[in-house]
C-alpha cells in the first residue's frame, strides 16, 4: 500500500509492505508429514513429448504421484531461456527469473487447435513427429525440440481467438504490465538481431530509449507472439497445478527460484538499473571447492531495491507463487548475504555483500501467504548459525540432505535428530541419483574429468567410509541385511528418512527407476553432459514417463516412505 504523509514541505508518499510473521503451512502438513516428487521435468520425457518433457507430463507425473500418497511434485526452474539457439541448459542460469520457458508447451493442448484447417493441422504434425523422434536419443536436444515446438506454436497463434479466449490474453498482458512488455520486446530484437545484446545498437541497449520504442513497433507482431507464449505456458502450468490438488495433493508443484539470471539475458537488460555491474555471484571456497564458484550471474544491488520498493523482486514472486503451491528458493542464505566476485578476479578474491533480510523475507512472506503456498528454503553450504534460526521462526523450511546431515563433521546424524521445519531428502540434483551415489558414480565421473583435488584410491576409501557408516546403522536398524542389493539399500534409505520428524519428505523420481547419472557435475561446463541427460534406468537406457508408472522398483521404493501419512 502507499502512504501519503504530511510534512512541512508539502505531502510525501512512500509505499508501506505489511508482512505477516510467519508463512503457515497446509493443514494436511500440519498434521501428518508428507512426501512428494522430485524431479528435473524437461529429463521425464512421455511417449507425447516433443524431446523434452512439458507441462502436461508435469499433470501426468503428479496425478500418478498423488494416487501413490504424494502431495507435491518439486520441480527444477523453469524460467524462461534464450528464444533462438543455443538455448543454455541450465534451468539455474535462465535469461528471466519472472518469466516461463515456452520450451515446455504441450502445443496440443492449446485451445486454438481445435479451429486449425486440415492442412494446418498436418503442419503441426509433422513438426511434431519430428520433435517425437529426438525422445530416442541419448541425451536432450533443447535446441532442436524448441524449434519444431515454435515452429507449430507459429502456426497456432496465427489462428484467430474467440472473443473470450482474446479478452482472457488482454487481461493477461494488463497484469503483467511492463515487465513482460519488456521481456517480450527483447525477445522480438533478439530473434531479429541475434544475442549478444551487448553487440546492439548503443541506442537499444537501452529499454527506455526512443529507438527500442520505435524497434518495438516495428516487431509489433513478434512482441505480441512472445506474450502470448508466456500467456499459453502460464496456463498450462496453472493448469497442472489445479489438476493436482483436485487429485488429492494438499500442495502441488513447487516451484525452483534460481539464485540469479544470466548476465546476457532479459533481465540484465531490462533490470540493469537494479542489478551491479561488473561484479558476479558466487560462494567462497569451502570442503567441497577449495577454489570457491563462480555462477556468472549479475546480483541484486541492495540500494537500488530498496529505491524501487522491491517491485522487481515481487513482480518475480507473485508470477512463480500464483501458478503453485510453493516455492523452493535455491540458496536462500542469498537473501541475507552474497559473494560478490569482481570481473576478472577469482572466486577466491571475492567478499560478501549484506542485503536487507528484513524485507527481503518478509516479502517472501507476504507473497506465499497471499498465495497460500509454503516457502523451501536450500540452506546448505556455508550459512551463519542465527540464520536458520530466522528462517525458522518466519515458517520457512530449511533442506537435509541425508548425506550431508552429520555430527561433529563424520558420523551420520540420526533422522530423528533433523530438523522438523524443513524438507528431508536423500539426494539432490548436484548428486547422482542414489543408486549411483551408493556405487561411487561421483567419485568416478570426477577422477574421469581430473577434478579429483587427492588420489582416486584415496577418495574413493573416504567415500566408502562415509558411506559405510551410514549403511551400518541401517543394518543396525534391521532396514537391510548384510549381503542387501543397491536397491534394497535405496529402499532402506528412504525409509531411515521416514523416521525423521520433517514436515517434507522428497523422493527423486531417478531413483524411483534406478537411475545411476549425475543430471549436473559442479565445476564443468562442456565436459560433463550437464542438464541434458533424460531419465534412465540402472543400465541407463532413457525411459519413458510411461515406464515409470509402472515400474515395480517405483511401486517398492513408495511403499518404503509410504507410511509418511
Amino acid at each position: 500500500m502507499v502512504v501519503t504523509r504530511e510534512t512541512s514541505g508539502g505531502f510525501a508518499r512512500c509505499p508501506v509492505i505489511v508482512t505477516p510473521e510467519r508463512v503457515a503451512l497446509p493443514e494436511a502438513v500440519r498434521s501428518s508429514p508428507a512426501w512428494g516428487l522430485m524431479t528435473q521435468l524437461y529429463s521425464v520425457r512421455s511417449e507425447q513429448s516433443w524431446g523434452i518433457g512439458d507441462a502436461a507430463d508435469l499433470a501426468e507425473l503428479g496425478s500418478w504421484g498423488a494416487r501413490q500418497g504424494a502431495d507435491f511434485v518439486l520441480v527444477n526452474p523453469m524460467h524462461a531461456a534464450e528464444p533462438v539457439p543455443t538455448m543454455e541448459p541450465s534451468p539455474y542460469l535462465p535469461t528471466t527469473r519472472r518469466f516461463l520457458n515456452p520450451m515446455y508447451i504441450r502445443v496440443e493442448e492449446v485451445p486454438e487447435m481445435g479451429y486449425l484447417s486440415s492442412a494446418e493441422h498436418q503442419m503441426i504434425e509433422w513438426h511434431g513427429d519430428d520433435a517425437r523422434r529426438l525422445n530416442g536419443l541419448a541425451d536432450l536436444d533443447r535446441d532442436s525440440s524448441w524449434e519444431a515446438k515454435q515452429a507449430a506454436l507459429r502456426i497456432v497463434f496465427r489462428q484467430r481467438r474467440t472473443q473470450r479466449r482474446h479478452r482472457d490474453f488482454e487481461e493477461f498482458c494488463e497484469r503483467a504490465g511492463q515487465g513482460l512488455v519488456d521481456y517480450a520486446t527483447w525477445c522480438a530484437i533478439v530473434v531479429d538481431r541475434g544475442l549478444p545484446w551487448s553487440d546492439w545498437p548503443e541506442a537499444l541497449q537501452d529499454p527506455r530509449s526512443p529507438e527500442t520504442a520505435a524497434e518495438r513497433q516495428r516487431l509489433a507482431d513478434e512482441v505480441e507472439f512472445h506474450s502470448w507464449l508466456q500467456w499459453i505456458v502460464q496456463r498450462q502450468f496453472a493448469d497442472a497445478q489445479r489438476e493436482l490438488t483436485a487429485a488429492g495433493m494438499s500442495v502441488g508443484v513447487v516451484h525452483d527460484l534460481a539464485v540469479g539470471v544470466h548476465p546476457g539475458g532479459s533481465d540484465a537488460w531490462a533490470l540493469a538499473d537494479v542489478l551491479a555491474g561488473g561484479v558476479r555471484v558466487g560462494a567462497p571456497p569451502d570442503d567441497y571447492n577449495a577454489a570457491g564458484q563462480n555462477w556468472s550471474q549479475p546480483p541484486w544491488r541492495p540500494d537500488r531495491l530498496a529505491e524501487q520498493a522491491y517491485a522487481p523482486y515481487r513482480d518475480m514472486l507473485r508470477t512463480l507463487l500464483q501458478l503453485s503451491g510453493g516455492l523452493r528458493v535455491d540458496h536462500i542464505i542469498g537473501l541475507f548475504r552474497l559473494w560478490w566476485i569482481p570481473l576478472g578476479k577469482s572466486a577466491t578474491e571475492g567478499t560478501y555483500v549484506r542485503y536487507d533480510h528484513e524485507a527481503l523475507v518478509g516479502i517472501l512472506a507476504l507473497e506465499a501467504h497471499r498465495a497460500g503456498a509454503i516457502v523451501i528454503g536450500e540452506d546448505l553450504g556455508t550459512v551463519e548459525d542465527w540464520v536458520r534460526d530466522y528462517l525458522t521462526e518466519r515458517g520457512l523450511l530449511g533442506t537435509s540432505i541425508l548425506w550431508f546431515e552429520r555430527k561433529d563433521g563424520s558420523a551420520p546424524r540420526a533422522p530423528e535428530t533433523y530438523r522438523e521445519l524443513c524438507l528431508a531428502s536423500v539426494t539432490t540434483h548436484d548428486l547422482p541419483p542414489t543408486a549411483g551415489y551408493l556405487q561411487g558414480e561421483h567419485i568416478t565421473v570426477r577422477d574421469e574429468l581430473g577434478l579429483l583435488p587427492d588420489s582416486l584410491e584415496e577418495t574413493m576409501a573416504e567415500d566408502e567410509r562415509q558411506r559405510e557408516a551410514v549403511l551400518s546403522d541401517l543394518r543396525s536398524r534391521g532396514l537391510i541385511g548384510e549381503q542387501a542389493t543397491v536397491e534394497e539399500q535405496v529402499n532402506a534409505l528412504y525409509r531411515y528418512l521416514t523416521f525423521s520428524p520433517a514436515r517434507l519428505l522428497g523422493v527423486a523420481v531417478p531413483d524411483l527407476v534406478g537411475d545411476v547419472r549425475t543430471i549436473n557435475q559442479p565445476g564443468t561446463d562442456e565436459e560433463y553432459p550437464n542438464w541434458r541427460l533424460p531419465l534412465a534406468n540402472a543400465d541407463r537406457e532413457p525411459l519413458m514417463l510411461e515406464d515409470v508408472m509402472v515400474s515395480r522398483r517405483a511401486k517398492r521404493l513408495i511403499r518404503a516412505v509410504g507410511s509418511r501419512r
